[in-house]
């Protein structure tokens, strides 16, 4: 005769759950930080240097927003 056990503890996947929720929390957070980073710096640039480089002033939030994905 056979057995099989078919109960799951709930303490694994709650834990994933806590983890992944974290690890979300913190990608989006580092992705956040990314884009003021590039924002903050492309501000910094004055109207002939963002010229150089084939920007406008609104140009910038997109640029910044590009990577990020939430």
């Amino acid at each position: 005769m056979v057995a099989i056990d078919t109960t799951r503890a709930a303490a694994p996947a709650i834990a994933n759950r806590i983890i992944s929720a974290i690890y979300g929390a913190s990608a989006s957070f580092a992705a956040w930080n990314e884009a003021r980073m590039t924002r903050n710096a492309l501000s910094r640039l004055s109207a002939r240097e963002l010229e150089d480089i084939g920007l406008c002033r609104g140009d910038i939030e997109e640029i910044a927003a590009r990577g990020v994905r939430f």
